[in-house]
């Protein structure tokens, strides 16, 4: 589920004696044309946005930084085939035009004149064939690499069931590139805007392989372009001038700073050295929502925790159940977070269409609920089926930052009063606790999934049995069926009904434990303004302007 910066400006010195007077609101000074004319000159500070990135990106290599915290500054840096615009659907970026195919299988992209790389290279249509041969490639170990599986050939080369050879991308000139799909993908031009399918610079990537690491060695091909990188302090992008359109770009730059609490992050935001926060204190969350001090917008992802279906007591779908429905999750969004977000009643957000011109969720209807009567009803039925007397000892593994703590505190407290059930809680950083996700270490622990693009499917085929993204240990075939028939159905209604299925069995088998939907509520300085934040994308200071 993002700065500090002083500019000094001199004042000139005129006939060696007089210091022309700085004007505090104006920026002006005085300028004298051969001691016998004066005017005023108002001199222009660069327009640098100081935003808070909460934490040290993952990665600023577009297929390993697959989080929010890399992918907001990705974003803005590196720039796709298209780009989500301020309205919220894909147009051209890169590509200034595509075709596609009758069947909707065969899509052309065709590339603008007058792209470049930051280095001055010309982008080609064969850097998106390397990239996203890259991203899908078993090497590259990329989280994201099943976006790319509507891809023909696509999913076979990233399993190590085929050869780059058969995925169908191909840059057939240097302003064409042609893929072809296994089955039509209705949206397709909406994910490729997602930073996964950024290009990267061939050369560069193959001649460093820490070439992501560090400001100096990073060539991108957006908006901005990386100048300093302090890390685990600041990070600071300025305006690309290769890019195609940067005249239209306001921003002279943006500070990213790296503060995981939120006092401290409000803190700044109020005295100036932040435009923007999304750390609201809960403390304060009554107040400031009360005074219209805060915004909200509609985000697209869902706050969860995964359970270890390996591991004890959690292998038993019953006490995973009742854990999921011991959870008040109108209490933990009113009383805790006090962000206005919306409690999950599924794991799918509002905000999808579904051929009917319904909402997926309200079609969908509530899938889960608190329920502490049924919740305990549900252990007492899981603990005698697993022949426990005791129910064995749970851990709760939450990301190090004051927010997470407090979730994990509130469910802690929640297990005990609804459950009688005592938990331990402990926090890693969230680097190594994906790690240990991962490799099915931890029993029970804190997640968070964003929307990469606009269509159920994506927030279903992340727990299908062969995705890396799954981290529980999860089998069901009946829903790895339906995730990837859903894929293949080129009839929309059919399809949606299919996700509607998919997404009822990993309720009721419950893998994971939804708590609320996001959204984006936030604090902004009225100096800014422009900025886009894509419900189904990330950030963008494209358009950002300081007044």
């Amino acid at each position: 589920m993002k700065k500090v910066s002083v500019v000094l400006i001199s004042c000139a010195l005129i006939f060696s004696t007089i210091l022309a007077g700085c004007t505090k609101d104006q920026g002006a000074g005085t300028k004298t044309d051969a001691g016998t004319k004066t005017e005023t000159v108002k001199e222009t500070k660069p327009k640098i946005l100081l935003y808070n990135n909460s934490k040290e990106p993952t990665s600023m290599d577009p297929p390993i930084g697959f989080d929010q915290i890399s992918y907001d500054i990705v974003n803005n840096v590196f720039e796709g085939l298209t780009r989500l615009g301020k309205d919220q659907t894909p147009e051209p970026a890169m590509a200034k035009e595509w075709k596609v195919s009758p069947d909707g299988k065969k899509y052309t992209f065709t590339l603008r004149d007058g792209i470049n790389w930051s280095n001055g290279d010309p982008v080609k249509a064969a850097d998106f064939e390397y990239a996203w041969k890259r991203l899908l490639d078993p090497k590259t170990a990329s989280d994201a690499a099943f976006l790319a599986y509507p891809i023909e050939g696509a999913q076979a080369f990233n399993s190590g069931k085929g050869t780059v050879n058969d995925v169908k991308i191909k840059a057939t000139d240097d302003k064409t590139l042609e893929v072809t799909l296994a089955q039509p993908a209705s949206w397709l031009i909406g994910m490729v805007s997602s930073p996964a399918f950024f290009p990267v610079h061939k050369a560069t990537v193959e001649g460093n392989a820490k070439w992501a690491g560090e400001a100096a060695t990073i060539v991108s091909n957006g908006p901005f372009k990386i100048s300093d990188w302090k890390h685990d302090s600041e990070l600071k992008i300025v305006k690309n001038d290769k890019y195609w359109d940067a005249a239209n770009v306001k921003l002279d730059g943006v500070t990213y700073k790296m503060v995981n609490d939120t006092n401290t992050a409000y803190q700044l935001y109020s005295t100036g050295e932040l435009h923007v926060t999304g750390s609201i204190p809960a403390d304060m969350s009554d107040k400031l929502f009360s005074e219209n001090k805060v915004k909200i917008e509609d985000a697209a992802g869902t706050a969860f925790y995964r359970f270890n279906t390996t591991m004890a007591p959690f292998n038993n779908a019953d006490i995973r159940k009742a854990f999921v429905a011991a959870v008040d999750r109108q209490k933990l969004v009113d009383l805790v977070l006090k962000q206005k977000q919306k409690p999950a009643d599924g794991f799918i957000s509002p905000g999808l269409k579904d051929p009917a011109g319904g909402d997926f969720r309200k079609v969908g209807g509530s899938l889960i609920k608190f329920d502490a009567a049924e919740a305990k009803k549900l252990l007492e039925k899981g603990m005698k089926d697993a022949g426990y007397t005791t129910l064995p000892e749970v851990t709760l593994t939450y990301n190090t930052n004051d927010v997470s703590q407090r979730i994990a505190q509130t469910l802690q407290a929640m297990f005990k009063d609804n459950l009688g059930v005592d938990i331990k809680l402990a926090n890693k950083e969230g680097k190594v606790l994906t790690a240990e996700q991962k490799k099915l270490q931890l029993q029970f622990s804190r997640s968070s999934f964003l929307a990469d693009f606009a269509d159920p499917i994506n927030f279903l085929d992340g727990f299908q049995s062969t995705n890396p993204f799954s981290r529980t240990g999860w089998v069901n075939a009946k829903y790895d069926k339906l995730v990837k028939d859903g894929y293949n159905e080129p009839d929309e209604a059919k399809r949606f009904k299919m996700m509607h299925d998919a997404e009822k069995i990993l309720m009721d088998e419950a893998p994971i434990l939804p708590l609320y939907f996001y959204n984006t509520a936030y604090m902004q300085s009225d100096k800014l303004v422009g900025v886009v934040n894509h419900a189904f994308g990330f950030v963008d200071f494209k358009w950002a302007d300081l007044k």
